[in-house]
């Protein structure tokens, strides 16, 4: 036997050698211990430390601040306005809000009415240990008066399971007081409303303009706007709670946009004049004003 016939058997011996050695791997019973879909991994329990006395009250007092933060916002603002502390820099609390926290009035006025309801649930006989944490779950409370919001709280708490409530639950609470004490029309001959269309397709393309108020019914106001009169269910209404001034205000600008629109004018300064009738504001700007008093004495030449 040559040298290289001798190395070949020696190769095939091993090779041999290793495939039984696979085979019988091969063949071994798998265990469920030894079957990597049902393996048990041991991993170390991680101790979380509880939270001692200070820390407890501390989590409590933060989470108490986050949940005051609407609450703490409105009471600033209203006092704000009241003492009118941005005149130094602005001429309307409006201007004020928009440049110094980037608050629409609608906002800055949604913060303000939500302070002074949870003031009232703070009122309450009956202890209130659970209060709004949120804006959206009191805005359907400010139309109500004092006792009927703590009365709606309440129910809607109880609805709730002893938490806080959310907007849906509330403003569900605040229909069925409403239907079954028939709260009365709260508005008055000259204050200024924003019409909501929601889903009445008799007021399409009125959605987000203003009007004044200049009848006062039952269930529903008339309302004057730029390009007439309009009878509106109280559902369609929310109030902008101008001041008495900015109300004649707004009068004096709603009587001088309707000169001017009953007139024969382009459809591009109608467009103009209907923009002016979605103010979201109680005044006109100064290039509003330089515009509308072209207009005005366009039409008397």
């Amino acid at each position: 036997m040559n040298k290289s016939s001798s190395r070949r058997k020696k190769f095939n011996s091993a090779s041999s050698s290793d495939d039984t050695q696979q085979e019988k791997l091969a063949h071994q019973d798998i265990t469920p211990s030894q079957d990597p879909a049902n393996a048990t991994i041991d991993v170390a329990a991680v101790e979380v430390p509880e939270l001692s006395e200070d820390e407890q009250r501390d989590r409590l007092h933060l989470e108490r601040k986050v949940e005051r933060a609407f609450f703490e916002a409105g009471k600033a603002l209203a006092e704000l306005r009241a003492r009118k502390l941005y005149r130094s820099t602005h001429s309307t609390f409006e201007e004020y809000c928009k440049d110094r926290f980037g608050y629409n009035r609608s906002r800055s006025y949604q913060l303000i009415d939500a302070a002074t309801v949870v003031d009232n649930l703070h009122k309450c006989p009956q202890f209130v240990d659970i209060l709004p944490t949120a804006e959206g779950q009191v805005r359907p409370l400010t139309k109500l008066e004092t006792e009927q919001q703590q009365e709606v709280w309440l129910t809607a708490v109880e609805k709730a399971g002893g938490k806080v409530p959310t907007g849906r639950i509330v403003k569900d609470a605040v229909q069925k007081i409403m239907e079954r004490t028939q709260v009365p029309n709260s508005y008055q001959i000259g204050e200024v409303c924003q019409i909501l269309v929601k889903d009445n397709p008799d007021l399409r393309g009125k959605g987000g303009c203003w009007g004044i108020v200049t009848f006062v019914g039952e269930f529903s106001c008339t309302v004057k706007t730029w390009d007439g009169e309009y009878t509106i269910g109280l559902q369609y209404l929310k109030s902008y709670d101008y001041l008495p001034a900015e109300c004649q205000q707004m009068q004096q600008i709603c009587d001088r946009i309707t000169r001017v629109y009953s007139t024969e004018l382009e459809e591009s300064v109608q467009r103009f004049l209907e923009s002016l009738g979605k103010l979201k504001r109680s005044y006109l700007s100064a290039l509003e004003e330089k515009v509308l008093s072209l207009l005005e004495a366009e039409i008397k030449d």
